[in-house]
């Protein structure tokens, strides 16, 4: 049975619900400690995050309600499960972002909720708590959650008054959610609001501006990391999203009806799962990598002992060795070791005449510049 707090005040309930927030990652991830997820001492409900475009902000992260209607069974906020329920009101919520924002603690805020009365009745306070903002004049960085189910008319406002949205998919396909849920329907609320999203934000249309973000919780569903991939490409190739992110299903912390409760890897090994989908991520955004070039095992898995640039290397000996001197940016990137940074450094010296000898011209010798030698010719 849930356990109710009577008449906890606002501090208290924001307290609760920013805690709560921390489960949904759809646009916190960094590349370093200063971007990763944290919370100060004093302000434990705000995050350093990355935006979509690269830049940086502190943005105030909480829910409106942890009350849910839903029984996502990865959820430790489901319906039915033993957490200390609270909401906190549009205007509420309004005046604590302001109080933040005007003390130049915040630059931004992410709302989202569970799930109270309904998509759109919870669409409505999300809303409003941005309507409430905009109408301040306050001009900044909002990212609002999408509930799943919500209607088209619920989404065109979001879309009127946000930076950013997120609908997070949860997991690859309709037979693997089946294991999540019986209250969402997969295409319905899913699918079909996130392809809704990805036409009213294409280029030339009327909210083009608004980035759209995405969450797979890993593990969870039984799933393989090849589904995942699969669906990730398509979430950028075909939808245009801004980032797709991942979240490690902790073993605990759902249903024991799940297969994630059954999978025989640690919780350890499912953190490691989730870093190499973000390095997979990496390649597919950033590298020119394509889905079907990841390498995975015959159960559709990547390598857990090595990361996913250096197992494509090992398993195309014929594209190396690469040459630093002659080949093009392209080529250079698929080097085990080699990084943006790194690749750019070679093509400016080249660029200016220089002629790399050795490793030892780009600096120093380090774990990754050794690596990257056993691919080059010079």
């Amino acid at each position: 049975m849930a356990s109710v707090r009577k008449d906890p005040d606002a501090g208290e309930r924001l307290s609760i619900l920013s805690n709560d927030s921390r489960y949904d990652l759809a646009c916190a991830c960094g590349t370093n400690d200063d971007e990763h997820r944290r919370r100060s001492k004093e302000d434990k409900w705000i995050y350093p995050v990355v935006l979509p475009n690269g830049g940086t902000t502190y943005l105030f992260k909480t829910l409106l309600s942890n009350e849910c209607v839903n029984n996502c069974k990865y959820c430790p906020l489901r319906a039915g499960s033993d957490t200390e329920r609270c909401a906190l009101s549009p205007e509420e919520l309004t005046r604590a972002f302001i109080s933040y924002y005007n003390a130049r603690r915040v630059s931004g805020l992410f709302l989202s909720s569970a799930v109270t009365g309904g998509p759109d009745a919870t669409m409505e306070r999300i809303n409003r708590t941005a309507l409430n903002l905009r109408r301040m004049q306050f001009r900044g960085y909002i990212h609002l959650k999408i509930i799943p189910g919500a209607s088209e008319a619920a989404i065109r406002q979001s879309l009127s008054l946000a930076t950013a949205v997120s609908l997070n998919i949860e997991t690859a396909g309709e037979d693997n959610f089946k294991h999540l849920s019986t209250t969402k329907d997969y295409l319905r609320d899913i699918i079909r609001p996130i392809q809704l999203i990805s036409r009213l934000t294409a280029k030339g249309s009327r909210y083009a501006g608004v980035k759209q973000t995405t969450q797979f919780v890993v593990g969870a569903s039984g799933e393989t990391d090849k589904e995942i991939i699969g669906y990730s490409w398509r979430l950028y190739r075909e939808l245009g999203l801004s980032r797709v992110y991942f979240s490690a299903y902790q073993r605990g912390a759902g249903s024991q009806e799940l297969p994630g409760e059954r999978s025989d890897r640690t919780n350890s090994e499912l953190l490691a799962r989730e870093h190499r989908l973000y390095q997979t991520d990496w390649l597919i955004r950033k590298y020119g990598f394509r889905a079907d070039e990841i390498p995975v095992d015959r159960d559709g898995n990547l390598s857990l002992g090595t990361d996913p640039k250096e197992m494509w290397a090992k398993s195309h000996p014929e594209f190396f060795p690469v040459n630093i001197n002659r080949d093009d940016r392209e080529k250079l990137l698929r080097v085990p070791g080699l990084g943006h940074v790194m690749v750019e450094r070679i093509l400016s010296l080249r660029n200016n005449g220089a002629r790399v000898g050795s490793i030892e011209n780009l600096g120093r010798r380090n774990k990754l510049l050794t690596k990257a030698a056993q691919y080059l010719a010079f």
